[in-house]
Parts: structure tokens; sequence; C-alpha cells
């Protein structure tokens, strides 16, 4: 591929049941960034939330709008991993997450790569919160 190129990932989409249910919980409960929410028309947004400080890839919060599309909300990857959030304080936002209600799958544990923790969206979808070790980073 010619040097030139340049090419990133800008937006991960995630199917949720409602859009405003779904700001609250990653504004409120993860404490991410309302980035964008434009109205489309007939029901439809573009909405976009990012972890704070972020300079990466957004979540698009894509609205269910079919059976198809409901009967995955919460199971994107049937029930594994979805998402990495990865942080520079492990400790500061497992307690943060935690006091803010969010449910988490097990207890924070540490790994040769760093310290992990996995726990849930509002819709059962799972994310690991991360800190890499350095000489990982």
């Amino acid at each position: 591929m010619p040097e030139s190129v340049q090419q990133q990932i800008s937006s991960v989409t995630i199917v949720v049941e409602n859009y405003d249910d779904a700001i609250d919980f990653y504004t409120k409960k993860l404490q991410f960034t309302l980035a964008e929410d434009t109205d489309l028309g007939g029901g439809k947004r573009w909405v976009r939330v990012s972890p704070p400080n972020s300079v990466g890839t957004t979540l698009l919060l894509a609205q269910a709008s079919s059976d198809e599309q409901r009967a995955i909300i919460g199971q994107q990857t049937g029930g594994r991993v979805f998402l990495f959030l990865q942080t520079n304080d492990f400790w500061r936002d497992y307690e943060l997450f935690k006091s803010n209600g969010v449910v988490f799958n097990e207890e924070p544990r540490v790994e040769e790569y760093g310290t992990v923790v996995v726990f849930q969206d509002l819709y059962g979808n799972k994310w690991d919160l991360l800190q890499l070790n350095r000489a990982r980073n």
C-alpha cells in the first residue's frame, strides 16, 4: 500500500434500544463525552460518544429499527468481550464506575499484560476496563 495512504477506524456502531437511555449510561455512568447528536429525521439520529479526552475511535449509538436489530442488542459479539476501554488509571476508573452503578462480571485481576476487569453496559454487552503495563503501551 502506498505510504501516502492514511486510514483509521473512526467509529464503531453499537446497537441500542433507546438513544437517550444509551446517552445517559455512557455520559453519566462511564463519564464519556457526547461528541454529536444530530437529528436525521424519521426518528433516526447520528449519536457519537467517546471516552474523556479521547482523540480516537468513537461509539456510534444506533437505535434498533427492526426485530432483527433488536434481537442482537447486548449480544453483538455472541457473549464475548466486545470493547476494550484502556485507561491510564485503572483503580480511579474502576471505583468511579462502581460508585455509578456499573455492573462488573468479576473482581479486578492483575495479568502479565496489565490490570483488567470485565463490566457490562446497560444492555449487557461485555467490556474490558484495562490498564496495560508500560512495556506494552
